[in-house]
C-alpha cells in the first residue's frame, strides 16, 4: 500500500482545512518545497496535492507549485482541485504531473473522463468526496444525489483505475478512517481506492492496509505529529 502525504494550496500557501470548510483554512508550513522535500527524505514516492482555489472556481493560479515540485523533487506528484477541462488535464500531464484527479466534473461532466482515460488512461485518478454518501462537488459546497458508490461503479466501468475516496466528515478533524465506507466502496468496484479524510494514527494505517486498499492519504496526521511518516511508510508496506 502506499502512503501519499498532502499538501493543500491556497493563496500560495500550504493550509489546512476542517472538514472542506474553507472558513476553517490553516497555515500548516512556511515552505512547500520544503515540505515535499521533507516528505522525500521519509520515504513518499508520492505526494498528494490540492488546489483549493481551483477547486472551488476552477483555475489554476497555483499550477507552477505543482509543477515546481515535480520537477524539483523525485516525488510522484498528482494534482486535484478545479481539473474540469482536457486541455488542463494535458498540461499537467506533460509538464510532469504524474496523474491527475477529476473530481466535480465525474458528476456533471462523465464524458469529461470518458475522454481523458482514453487518452490518458493510469495517469487519471476520479476524486469522489462525499457527505452522508452523497457525492459533494465544487469544492464540496454543492451536494449531488448520487450515492458514492454508484459514481464509483460508472467510473470503473469507463476504465478509471484510481479513485481517491474522501468521507467529508472526516477530513482534517484526526478521527479516524471511514473503515465501513472504504469497504464498501472498495468492494463496489475494481478500481483501486485511495483512503482520504480522517487519518490519524499508525492504526488508521492499519486498518487501510487490512482492507486491502491501494493507498491513504495523510495530511494533518503528518502535521500535527499524531503520525509519523517514515512509520507510516514501513507499515504499508507489511
Amino acid at each position: 500500500m502506499f502512503i501519499l502525504p498532502a499538501i493543500d494550496i491556497k493563496d500560495g500557501q500550504c493550509v489546512r482545512l476542517f472538514k472542506g470548510d474553507y472558513n476553517t483554512v490553516q497555515k500548516v508550513a512556511d515552505s512547500y518545497m520544503d515540505t515535499a522535500k521533507a516528505f522525500e527524505s521519509a520515504g513518499a514516492e508520492w505526494i498528494h496535492m490540492v488546489d483549493l482555489d481551483g477547486a472551488k472556481d476552477a483555475t489554476q493560479q497555483n499550477k507552477e507549485i505543482f509543477i515546481d515540485v515535480a520537477k524539483n523533487t523525485n516525488l510522484k506528484v498528482e494534482v486535484g482541485g478545479g481539473i474540469r477541462s482536457l486541455d488542463t488535464v494535458e498540461m499537467y500531464l506533460k509538464n510532469g504531473i504524474a496523474r491527475v484527479i477529476i473530481g466535480s466534473a465525474a458528476v456533471k461532466d462523465p464524458q469529461l473522463v470518458k475522454d481523458a482515460v482514453k487518452e490518458f488512461g493510469g495517469r487519471i485518478a476520479v476524486g469522489i468526496d462525499a457527505k452522508n454518501g452523497y457525492v459533494a462537488t465544487e469544492g464540496w459546497l454543492e451536494t449531488s444525489d448520487v450515492y458514492f458508490t454508484i459514481l464509483a461503479r460508472q467510473m470503473s466501468r469507463i476504465g478509471v483505475e484510481y479513485i481517491i475516496f474522501t468521507d467529508i466528515s472526516k477530513d482534517g478533524t484526526l478521527t479516524g478512517v471511514n473503515a465501513e465506507q472504504l469497504e464498501q466502496i472498495n468492494t463496489s468496484c475494481s478500481a483501486n481506492i485511495i483512503a482520504s479524510g480522517g487519518v490519524r494514527s499508525i492504526e488508521d494505517i492499519n486498518i487501510c492496509r487490512k482492507l486491502g486498499l491501494y493507498g491513504a492519504i495523510c495530511g494533518k496526521s503528518i502535521y500535527s505529529g499524531s503520525l509519523d511518516l517514515k512509520e507510516a511508510i514501513n507499515a504499508a508496506k507489511e
